[in-house]
């Protein structure tokens, strides 16, 4: 059974992984408007992510006894400058989340909820490779000015992106 404290911080990040889903759909818009399909493709993949994020914490609240309470989405942002600027807000926001499952963790430790804990645990590891990627394709951008044929390969690149449930991760 999860406490009332746990419960409310579940639902807190549920909406901040609904948040999440919806600025990188925000993101592919945009993509979408300055032709660049891979780019595109990429916040696709990561949109999905989130949902899947969003619906893994909808779930294990649900099996813990707890009530999934949901709240308004805050708009995202819809316009960038460009793609060095989309990627630095991209790898701001993964922090931003990190940052969130970290204190989702504290909250859990200091609840004594081992269970919750355990779960958590595949965040925590998510999210290191959620701020690599995002870190990785700032710093490719950044070293090509973000324009010239080194952004049309980035692009060509990814667009080969897929999303595929974690398998251990579904349940």
């Amino acid at each position: 059974m999860l406490s009332k404290k746990m419960e409310q911080e579940f639902n807190k990040q549920i909406n901040a992984e609904m948040f999440s889903a919806y600025l990188y759909l925000s993101m592919q818009a945009y993509f979408e408007s300055v032709n660049l399909k891979g780019f595109a493709n990429w916040m696709n993949v990561q949109f999905q992510e989130e949902q899947f994020h969003a619906m893994k914490l909808y779930n294990f609240i649900n099996e813990r006894g707890g009530r999934v309470t949901l709240a308004a989405i805050d708009a995202p942002d819809t316009e960038w400058k460009d793609s060095i600027a989309v990627f630095a807000k991209v790898y701001e926001h993964e922090q931003l989340v990190t940052s969130l499952i970290n204190n989702l963790m504290n909250v859990a430790i200091e609840e004594k909820d081992h269970a919750s804990a355990n779960f958590l645990q595949w965040f925590v590891g998510e999210q290191v490779e959620e701020e690599a990627n995002a870190s990785d394709l700032l710093e490719q951008l950044k070293l090509i000015e973000g324009k010239g044929h080194g952004l049309l390969m980035i692009d060509r690149e990814l667009r080969q992106r897929v999303f595929n449930a974690p398998a251990e991760a579904a349940e």
